[in-house]
């Protein structure tokens, strides 16, 4: 019988962690479990987990691996243990797939589509030159956008820092026409009642959509929210698991949810919150801002999940100073961008081929990002 053997490793830049998982036959399966700005804890939560629950077991028992991890803890949920969870899972469905020679997406039911729709990141932090970047990137083939709503906002921010939010959008919207899709990221920097007011605002400039408009510990007053727009709600990047999803489903505020591949327990658990947001007529767009296993796993769900919409990646992000997606893959060419879709890997497991050597290369580097924090003028700590 096939047992898991060994683990490594590997923080690389520029913030992700990737776990190599190998088997007594030789196949090596790749996950990449990281919180952004606390990779070393998410390290020591897969390095427990492995130690305590997969070392010498098969690899294939998947689903039990998954309820075991979650489950034998008293203490359940969260994005530490979550994201150490992901890396796992997406490991085991790795090794799967190549012991069967197969995609994952083969293994879950097979293809619902023949390629998938991305979007491409413009204009940074604080977004600035976002008209410009969305030209050239509409240039490149890109059929969707998104950028930051906004800086950092107060509580009640002046009229003017609205303006300049609509400033932003109409500048990309009048740049690239009605044709593109642009979304806008509130990346929970808004409170409640500037939320109710951007999003009457922006609406005349069409987004896609408006994402995570509130904090998830706020998401009760999504609902107060959309009734102040048209615009669909997305959410779900800071949301781990399908019981955290549950009320956003049964309120009936959201319309696009984006759990992440690494923090959101994996290929298994999210294929599990796509079907329940099918159920609810909620479109699937995982958040991936990170590498290329994170990337390879989301197209693998993408790919077999009908309600799958279009998928966030990371290339020429604005955390990607030092490395991009592709640097760490032995065949870049196997996500080939075309005309706003990406191919879906066809090769076995996950469907990429890590360059090991680099990857081991880099891990020697110090790699300790952390996410920057915001104040207000006051001197108050401000949501980044």
């Amino acid at each position: 019988m096939t047992e898991i053997v060994d683990y490594e490793l590997f923080e690389v830049p520029p913030r992700w962690l990737f776990l190599r998982v190998e088997t007594d036959t030789g196949l090596v399966g790749w996950g990449e479990p990281v919180v952004e700005g606390r990779a070393k804890t998410v390290r020591t939560a897969v390095e427990e987990l492995m130690d305590t629950y997969l070392l010498n077991e098969s690899p294939f028992a998947i689903e039990d691996h998954w309820q075991t991890m979650y489950r034998g803890g008293f203490y359940r949920g969260g994005p530490i243990l979550m994201s150490a969870i992901a890396g796992i899972d997406q490991a085991l469905w790795d090794i799967k797939g190549k012991h069967y020679d197969a995609p994952v997406y083969e293994l879950l039911g097979g293809a619902t589509r023949d390629k998938h729709r991305v979007y491409q990141w413009i204009g940074g932090d604080r977004p600035s030159d976002v008209g410009q970047a969305a030209a050239e990137k509409v240039d490149q083939g890109f059929t969707a956008l998104k950028m930051n709503a906004t800086s950092e906002l107060e509580h009640l921010d002046d009229p003017a820092s609205v303006q300049s939010a609509v400033d932003r959008l109409r500048e990309v919207r009048e740049r690239v026409g009605p044709e593109i899709d642009i979304g806008v990221d509130f990346h929970g920097r808004v409170a409640k009642p500037m939320a109710k007011r951007l999003v009457k605002a922006l609406e005349p400039h069409e987004p896609m959509f408006v994402e995570e408009p509130v904090l998830p510990e706020h998401n009760d007053a999504l609902p107060e929210i959309a009734s102040h727009t048209t615009i669909p709600i997305a959410t779900g990047e800071r949301m781990f698991s399908r019981w955290d999803f549950k009320s956003v489903f049964e309120d009936g505020a959201v319309d696009l949810i984006q759990p992440d591949l690494s923090h959101a327990g994996g290929i298994t658990e999210v294929k599990k919150i796509a079907s329940m947001a099918e159920a609810y007529d909620v479109a699937l767009a995982p958040h991936c801002p990170l590498g290329p296993v994170a990337l390879a796993s989301c197209m693998q769900v993408d790919m077999c999940t009908p309600n799958a919409l279009i998928q966030e990646q990371s290339l020429d992000i604005h955390y990607n100073e030092t490395n991009d997606v592709l640097d760490y893959l032995e065949d870049s060419d196997v996500f080939e961008y075309e005309q706003g879709y990406v191919t879906i890997p066809e090769k076995p497991g996950l469907g990429i081929e890590l360059d090991e050597s680099y990857i081991r290369e880099q891990s020697e580097n110090d790699v300790d990002w952390h996410n920057p924090v915001w104040r207000h003028d006051d001197g108050s700590v401000a949501e980044w």
